[in-house]
């Protein structure tokens, strides 16, 4: 009984895994989730990602990241934006003839890590209380904590990385490359972490519920 238990919980697991990798692809291959502005995308890709994390732990949050990072690879190589050479070394830095290695990091790293930060989150508030209330406050915070991951990793990567190509691309002074920065912060971070601030709670809730999920977030094996 308890390996036809756990086998059913492997394979909810990974039909959350495929849908929730579905949704990222969709999400990023049609206009319903990256919004193309002058200098960068702003996305709602990070939403899977948090809540794949949030239901299915750390180790499984971060192969939701690296797709969410995949996928933005592949869409800033076949569709090059302006700023597309710091997400893809296929894409030559701005005064050079090539691509940058640290485009992957860039591209990568901080998205593995919105499939991290939201259950770490949510973990901890989780295991100071069990109210209903205090469930929800957690997974909020655990939304914002994982977008501000996305937009504050990717920009600050950005700015250490890239900062005389990214400044000249965008035909500024490094000196004003940090206000920039900053600006784009508030200006795409804000709303992706209202949105996914929203969304969270709202599909969380009723899954975790419904699914026997709620003690999960704090089981020790979704920690290994």
């Amino acid at each position: 009984m308890k390996n036809h238990s756990k086998r059913t919980k492997q394979i909810q697991d990974m039909a959350f895994l495929s849908m929730f990798t579905a949704v990222i692809f969709l999400l990023a291959f049609t206009p319903l989730g990256l919004i193309d502005l002058p200098v960068i995308k702003a996305t709602i890709l990070h939403v899977p990602v948090i809540l794949g994390s949030i239901l299915l732990g750390p180790k499984k949050g971060a192969f939701l990241g690296a797709m969410f990072g995949l996928s933005s690879l592949i869409k800033n190589t076949m569709m090059p934006s302006l700023s597309a050479f710091v997400f893809t070394p296929l894409i030559p830095v701005p005064g050079s003839d090539t691509g940058s290695p640290w485009a992957l990091f860039v591209c990568f790293v901080p998205r593995i890590l919105v499939g991290v930060t939201p259950w770490l989150v949510y973990a901890l508030f989780r295991r100071l209380s069990r109210t209903s209330g205090v469930q929800v406050i957690s997974l909020v915070l655990a939304a914002v904590v994982g977008a501000l991951t996305n937009t504050a990793l990717v920009m600050g990567s950005i700015g250490v990385l890239f900062a005389d190509a990214y400044a000249a691309a965008q035909g500024i002074s490094v000196d004003a490359l940090m206000g920039f920065i900053l600006s784009i912060v508030a200006a795409n971070g804000i709303p992706e972490a209202i949105v996914a601030a929203v969304v969270t709670p709202a599909v969380c809730v009723p899954l975790i519920h419904a699914l026997k999920l709620d003690v999960r977030p704090c089981a020790k094996q979704q920690a290994v």
